[in-house]
């Protein structure tokens, strides 16, 4: 899917939150790269591919935790 085109604004909020997304997911980054440093070259697959893949959603959760934390969304109390 090609990248929209952002006004400067929304430029610096995306560069904000990908700095946000880093720090969020640091650890799950380095277990990723341990994984995969520590992997067989000849067994890519198997055990290092669940492991990579059951890394993945926790990545893609931190950053919509990331994204959602910046929204506001106050909501007006029952009448």
């Amino acid at each position: 899917m090609p990248s929209t085109p952002l006004s400067p604004e929304k430029q610096a909020q995306a560069q904000e939150l990908a700095r946000a997304i880093r720090a969020a997911t640091e650890a799950e980054v380095e277990e990723l790269a341990r994984t995969l440093v520590a992997t067989d070259d000849t067994h890519p697959f198997g055990a290092t591919e669940f492991a990579v893949r059951d890394l993945a959603p926790k990545i893609a959760a931190k950053a919509l935790e990331q994204h959602l934390a910046r929204k506001k969304t106050a909501t007006a109390a029952p009448a």
